[in-house]
């Protein structure tokens, strides 16, 4: 009994509390980081986005993107209009998978229980957990090899510490202080709510920003010019047997599908837009202009250094060691070298804690929303980076990081069900209230699980696993209609899964698709959005109030609520009563449970407000007529 109280103790010590003051619940569907944002958090304007945006472009990947398309033998003029047509697809594909989150304000946690059934979410949710497990560890790792530069920087003796590792352990003590003083350093910026991120998200682009042209103004006059890489053609050999349109298409395919993680669950951080332009303008802009100028100036750095050093460095830290030695370690060197290597590793740390930690955050309080919110999962996440060891995957594992690194595969034919469903078939509307709930929930299907979902994701990327294994392995003579699926895996999934989940919802249709709740129960949207979406608003000015009452048949005792919305000139809805279970609108709305007896429908119903007299109209309770008095609480 001793173990059991404790045990008891223990869990109630652990879960996390609702707030109802503020329509917050925890239950087994839902806690404060999951339910639709209320207007208060939704901060974020225009240029937050655009720094949110930013921030996963100044990175060391976009800075050497180009010479991924080199490397397979196209020009530079080949591989920036590679890199300018990736950044549009990225732009759309952002705006419309994020679209569900600026309207109904809800992550991609909760975005997949309408498409994919409240249990059968946990189908893609496992998926991005995975991977935020992986990629903040390998994150974290290459964060440390920029805080291993910044530490040389300081101290020239560091970068030739003595290595304590045995030759079992893939990595040298340089490596590894650098990755734990990166760990320990993002570490407090966890217990920041993403809605605070805004001035971190300032200060870091301009930081970062200002150190690349800086970075790339100082190699060219050095240098007095650009070397030959910039001047690089066409190299494809003669006997290959892709040709520059193959190439060009793989490149934008790669493009898109190394940021479809974030594109994934976009909504996440769409949520907290203060407006729906915000959105688009701030992303639109980012990929647009400080994703093709990343990596222009990658580009044009890489071919004034490969002037003034006699080689080609793409890797920043690289070159930043190299700028260094050749100053013959001098205050000023060291001083700009510091500078750039901070501005990239706060860069990577808040890239990894937005596009990782936060994201993962998210995504394990949608498995365990009674304990874990958004703080307590990144915790986690960030800690699972010690478990994942990425020091053994970077070196000893490349075949599996090839294999995340692909990862678009099965993440396109997710998205391509996530844009039907909402556009075509629910015709962009979402019943909130049935998201968070199992009993007579639109969104439970069968036993929770929509199972048109899955035949329709596994449509969308069964075509192209068979050229991602090939691609993988480094087949010598891959088959060739496997690699040029593989080329358009991206476009091919997402438009695949989408027409085939269309015509299995034609075949098989769902009943009520279309529909939104009548009551804003969440507080979620401001008066003007209310009146767009065609909800009651429950707000300052339209608080609920409460009745009790008991309906002549008795039946078995049931808790209800019965919340009066106070009629305003713009919305007309006059003398409007909304009755809903008290078990699962109550701790939302903030008010008393009420205890009625009988079984009563949920509907609108009329009422006079002087005498409180209530008339259910015929079919709505049981089918019947029924009269009660209403005494004001």
């Amino acid at each position: 009994m001793a173990i059991r109280q404790r045990f008891a103790s223990l869990n109630e010590s652990v879960r996390l509390r609702g707030d109802a003051a503020h329509h917050e619940q925890t239950d087994a569907w839902s806690n404060r980081d999951l339910i639709p944002l209320p207007p208060s958090r939704r901060t974020w304007g225009w240029f937050n986005f655009f720094g949110f945006w930013s921030i996963a472009s100044l990175n060391l990947a976009n800075w050497q993107t180009p010479n991924t398309y080199l490397t397979q033998g196209l020009s530079v003029r080949q591989a920036m209009l590679v890199i300018v047509v990736g950044r549009m697809l990225i732009a759309m594909f952002s705006t419309l998978i994020a679209w569900a989150g600026l309207k109904w304000h809800i992550g991609f946690t909760v975005q997949n229980r309408y498409s994919w059934g409240l249990r059968a979410s946990y189908i893609p949710l496992l998926q991005r957990i995975l991977l935020n497990f992986i990629w903040n560890a390998v994150q974290c790792w290459n964060g440390g090899r920029l805080c291993a530069v910044c530490i040389t920087a300081i101290w020239p003796s560091f970068a030739r510490i003595e290595n304590t590792f045995g030759p079992d352990m893939p990595t040298t003590t340089y490596e590894f202080v650098g990755f734990v003083v990166f760990w320990f350093l993002s570490t407090p910026f966890l217990w920041l709510r993403p809605e605070k991120f805004k001035i971190p998200f300032l200060i870091v682009c301009t930081w970062c920003s200002v150190g690349m042209l800086a970075w790339m103004i100082w190699a060219l006059t050095v240098a007095k010019g650009v070397g030959p890489l910039w001047k690089t053609g066409q190299q494809i050999p003669a006997g290959s047997s892709w040709s520059s349109s193959w190439l060009i298409m793989a490149g934008i395919n790669q493009s898109v599908g190394s940021l479809a993680a974030g594109i994934t669950n976009g909504s996440d951080f769409s949520r907290y837009a203060s407006a729906r332009r915000h959105y688009v303008i701030g992303t639109i802009t980012s990929c647009l202009i400080t994703g093709i100028l990343v990596s222009l100036i990658g580009l044009v750095t890489a071919a004034a250094a490969q002037k003034i050093y006699g080689e080609i460095y793409w890797n920043p830290p690289d070159l930043l060691m190299v700028m260094m030695d050749s100053g013959n370690g001098s205050s000023k060197a060291r001083a700009g070298v510091f500078f750039l290597s901070a501005g990239f590793a706060f860069t990577a740390m808040f890239e990894n804690i937005c596009g990782n930690a936060i994201a993962g955050g998210i995504d394990l309080a949608g498995l365990f929303p009674r304990y874990i919110d958004i703080r307590r999962g990144a915790i986690i996440t960030f800690l699972a980076a010690w478990i994942v060891q990425p020091w053994q995957l970077i070196n000893r594992a490349t075949t599996f990081i090839s294999v995340l690194s692909s990862f678009s595969v099965f993440l396109a034919p997710m998205m391509g069900i996530m844009a039907c469903d909402y556009y075509i078939l629910r015709k962009r509307r979402v019943r909130l209230s049935h998201l968070y709930r199992t009993d007579d929930s639109i969104y439970y299907f069968w036993k929770g699980i929509n199972w048109r979902t899955i035949p329709a994701w596994i449509c969308g990327w069964a075509p192209t696993i068979g050229g991602l294994i090939v691609t993988v392995r480094m087949d010598p003579s891959p088959p060739r209609p496997l690699v040029q699926l593989y080329y358009m895996a991206f476009l091919i999934g997402f438009f695949i899964s989408a027409t085939v989940f269309y015509v299995l919802n034609l075949t098989f249709p769902v009943p009520d698709m279309d529909q939104n709740d009548d009551v804003d129960v969440y507080g979620t949207f401001t008066a003007a959005e209310a009146r767009r979406i065609g909800v009651i608003p429950l707000s300052d000015d339209t608080s609920p109030a409460e009745y009790s009452f008991k309906i002549a048949q008795p039946h078995s005792a049931m808790d209800f609520v019965l919340v009066f919305a106070q009629p305003t000139a713009a919305d007309k809805f006059a003398g409007k009563l909304l009755l809903a279970p008290a078990g699962i609108c109550s701790s939302m709305l903030g008010i008393a449970r009420i205890r009625t007896h009988g079984i009563c429908g949920r509907g609108v119903s009329e009422a006079q407000e002087d005498d409180h007299d209530l008339q259910f109209p015929r079919g709505s309770v049981l089918g019947q007529n029924f009269a009660t008095n209403a005494k004001d609480m």
